[in-house]
């Protein structure tokens, strides 16, 4: 989505903040955003200086069910991808990604597909 200046024109940056990387995009602050959080929006035109900044709170979220097994599925695997980030040792990582295959290989039932008959 591009924006353009309201007074000249120009393209404008967005940053969302505070204490968000720079590349945070604004759907994705406010996906990640917990009830009473405050998001704050930046845009600058880097042409003509014009600077608005807006604080957006989040004073409610309602969500609908999904796929139970798919939510519970991406836990498991930030879960498992916060645990190999924290191992330093590549002979370590080396040796995991070892043995998850030679588990994979010896127990085909455990290798997911996306078919549901499987």
């Amino acid at each position: 989505m591009t924006m353009d200046c309201p007074a000249c024109g120009s393209p404008v940056t967005l940053k969302v903040g505070p204490d968000r990387p720079l590349s945070t995009s604004l759907s994705d602050a406010v996906l990640a955003a917990e009830e009473d959080e405050h998001i704050e929006v930046t845009r600058d035109c880097w042409d003509c200086g014009w600077h608005e900044t807006r604080a957006l709170r989040v004073t409610s979220i309602d969500t609908t069910a999904g796929d139970e097994t798919a939510v519970e599925r991406a836990a498991f695997i930030d879960e498992i991808t916060d645990e190999l980030a924290a191992i330093g040792s590549v002979d370590t990582l080396e040796e995991t990604l070892a043995a998850i295959r030679r588990q994979r290989a010896t127990n085909p039932a455990t290798t997911d597909t996306d078919d549901p008959t499987e």
